[in-house]
C-alpha cells in the first residue's frame, strides 16, 4: 500500500485514486499516533479535529460519563453539518457511522511494539504531569491500554475486512510522521 501522497487537500488512496480531504476520519489503536497525525493535519488544512474519546466520554465539574451510543451520533451529525473536519479515535461501533461519512479515512497501522512502548512512556509523562490526559493515568487505565492494545491485534481480520468496504478512500500510514510527504 501507498505510504507517499503528492499534495494536500487531494492525496492518492492505497488504490491510486486522488482524494478530496475535508471529512477525515483517522483511525487506529492506542497510541499509534492519532492525535499528533489529526493536530497536523488540522493545522495544515485549516480544518477542526476531535477526538472521539471526548465524544464518548464527557467531563463536568464532578464526574465523567460515557454518552450513550444514540448521544454519540447525535454529536457526531452536528460536527458533520457544520463542513469540514476531522475525527480521531479507535474502532467503536458507536461512530462506525464515520466510515460511510468521511471523504478519507486514515488508517494508522504503526507497529506494535512502538505503541506498546508509547503506552508506557504516555503513561511516565501524564504521571509525572509533562502530558495532559482526559482520563486518570493509573495502572489500572495503563493495563486496560495493553488489554485493548492486545484485543485488536486479536480481532484484526474483522477490523481490516471492514476498512475493505472503504478501500477507495483509505490511506495506510505506518507511522503519523509520514505527514512529512504532504506538502500543502
Amino acid at each position: 500500500m501507498q505510504e507517499r501522497y503528492r499534495k494536500l487537500p487531494n492525496s492518492i488512496n492505497s488504490l491510486g485514486a486522488k482524494l478530496q480531504m475535508n471529512k477525515i476520519l483517522i483511525i487506529g489503536i492506542v497510541a499509534s499516533g492519532k492525535t499528533t497525525l489529526a493536530k497536523r493535519l488540522s493545522k495544515t488544512l485549516s480544518i477542526p479535529w476531535f477526538e472521539l474519546d471526548c465524544i464518548v466520554h464527557i467531563q463536568t465539574e464532578n464526574e465523567r460519563y460515557k454518552r450513550t451510543q444514540e448521544e454519540q451520533i447525535a454529536v457526531i451529525n452536528k460536527i458533520d453539518s457544520l463542513g469540514s473536519w476531522i475525527f480521531e479515535g479507535t474502532d467503536r461501533e458507536s461512530y462506525r457511522c464515520l466510515f460511510d461519512m468521511a471523504d478519507t479515512i486514515i488508517f494508522l497501522d504503526t507497529p506494535l511494539w512502538k505503541r506498546r512502548l508509547r503506552i508506557f512512556v504516555r503513561f511516565l509523562k501524564q504521571k509525572f504531569g509533562v502530558e495532559k490526559s482526559n482520563y486518570k493515568p493509573d495502572i489500572k487505565m495503563l493495563k486496560m491500554m495493553y488489554i485493548w492494545t492486545n484485543d485488536f491485534e486479536k480481532n484484526r481480520a474483522n477490523f481490516e475486512e471492514r476498512l475493505q468496504l472503504h478501500e477507495n478512500k483509505l490511506i495506510r500510514l505506518t507511522d503519523n510522521k509520514n505527514l512529512k510527504t504532504f506538502h500543502p
